[in-house]
């Protein structure tokens, strides 16, 4: 398996995972675990930056004028790697959303 190749799988690997720790991080907030659901974004911060890290070896190549060939596998990687950032984004506003409505049910209880 050629070099780019591996990096590619490294991408789509940690991207994967930690789009994976962002929707338990949605999860653990829908049922009110919101210590958890920060632990899972961090988790997932993690992994991302280690495919972070994987795409910039690409960069660098290429930088440096060893551009990889564009093959499927590499999209695959890249769109992978941008829908993991955007899941995060989406996470985050979802825990903040699961905080709110916590609070007003609290506010309510509270009031009856």
């Amino acid at each position: 398996m050629e070099d780019t190749e591996l990096i590619a799988f490294r991408i789509i690997s940690a991207v994967g995972a930690a789009k994976s720790a962002y929707i338990e991080a949605i999860a653990a907030a829908k049922h009110g675990s919101f210590d958890r659901a920060v632990r899972r974004i961090e988790e997932g911060d993690e992994s991302f930056l280690d495919g972070h890290k994987a795409h910039g070896e690409l960069l660098t190549k290429e930088s440096a004028g060893s551009a990889a060939p564009l093959t499927l596998l590499l999209a695959h990687a890249e769109d992978q790697l941008m829908s993991a950032e955007g899941f995060k984004t989406v996470a985050l506003e979802f825990i903040e959303v699961y905080r709110r409505i916590e609070a007003l049910e609290e506010a309510n209880r509270n009031q009856d």
